[in-house]
């Protein structure tokens, strides 16, 4: 700031605070509008296609050879929710890279690499001869990728990016999170809803069409999934809103924005019952229960598939729902938008 002559020092200085004091009055607001992030709310329902980086190895099968039987994938060393990588110096991505390199090594010793809870992990296994079908096995059931349906969060028209599920995908036998090579999500309509009972959680049924790809997935943390979209014609787009910080969430009313019906997104109201304590569970912040009616009659309440649906209270977009209490369907937990970003 430039200064001002001088001539009398008493009002120069108070000159100089009133001018401070401007300045700041103007400039201030203008900087916390520039830093306030906003984000397009969604709610749409879309199918999610997701292929594995490496193959997880789900279970074990006893192999019946000329000599007995024999589980040579546990007899080596490996367990459920390992992800073999290599094979020899071989990478496997797929269930057919697997079947494919086990036939060209036969019955010879093979170098197995996998990860296990992040950490690099070496095995020295030998494949046998099935007497059924005459393939060489290992005798592990592996998985190479996953498709379901979930609910888009948030859109940021600014850089294509969106955020969905509030979750990460995890394998349904092991419970270990995917590893992710390559995904994306596809048009989906929400065909019927199995209505969530005490119990019994209930789900979203979608009919995916598997030509119209809507995005690309780049990252499935235990806070969400990730990509970019392709197009945003597919969901009814509304106006940016502001994110929520921690602090700004309280308890009381809230919406939730879900596609429960068809292509259709609607906003039921919700209450926020409690809020957790800061990294007390990173996809459990905040404590959900239903209150609309509407919501009620058609789902119970929260089912699966509504993962990822936005939660706004105050015109602000506060989380995403992640998880349905199976005793309750009427409750259920969401995770704080915050946190959601900083996996994103």
């Amino acid at each position: 700031m430039k200064e001002e002559q001088k001539a009398r020092p008493w009002v120069a200085a108070a000159l100089a605070a009133a001018l401070v004091f401007a300045s700041l009055a103007l400039v201030q607001p203008a900087r916390a509008a520039e830093s306030v992030r906003t984000l397009v709310p969604v709610g749409r329902a879309v199918g999610i296609k997701m292929f594995s980086d490496g193959v997880m190895v789900v279970g074990f099968s006893e192999v019946a050879t000329a000599q007995g039987r024999s589980v040579p994938a546990r007899d080596c060393g490996l367990k459920e929710g390992d992800i073999i990588t290599h094979i020899n110096q071989e990478e496997v991505d797929t269930i057919e890279d697997v079947q494919s390199v086990l036939q060209e090594i036969g019955g010879q010793t093979m170098s197995i690499r996998a990860l296990r809870e992040d950490e690099l992990v070496q095995f020295t296994a030998q494949a046998v001869q099935c007497s059924s079908d005459g393939q060489y096995k290992l005798g592990a059931w592996i998985r190479d990728s996953m498709a379901g349906i979930g609910t888009i969060t948030y859109w940021d028209p600014q850089s294509g990016q969106f955020g969905a599920l509030g979750h990460g995908i995890n394998d349904v036998d092991t419970a270990q999170l995917m590893p992710l090579q390559s995904g994306g999500i596809l048009y989906s309509d929400v065909a019927d809803v199995k209505k969530g009972q005490k119990g019994e959680p209930g789900e979203l049924k979608g009919a995916f069409q598997t030509d119209r790809d809507l995005g690309t997935l780049y990252a499935n943390t235990p806070g969400g999934v990730f990509g970019t979209l392709s197009t945003s014609d597919f969901f009814q787009e509304t106006e940016p809103v502001e994110v929520a910080a921690r602090e700004e969430v309280h308890t009381g009313k809230a919406v939730i924005r879900s596609n429960v019906a068809g292509d259709t997104t609607e906003d039921y109201e919700v209450e926020i019952i409690r809020i957790f304590p800061e990294n007390e569970q990173d996809t459990r912040n905040l404590m959900l229960k239903v209150t609309d009616s509407r919501l009620l009659e058609t789902t119970g309440g929260i089912v699966q598939g509504m993962s990822g649906s936005p939660i706004l209270q105050d015109g602000k977009l506060v989380g995403a729902v992640t998880h349905v209490l199976v005793n309750d369907p009427t409750q259920g937990y969401g995770i704080l938008i915050e946190n959601m970003l900083e996996r994103a």
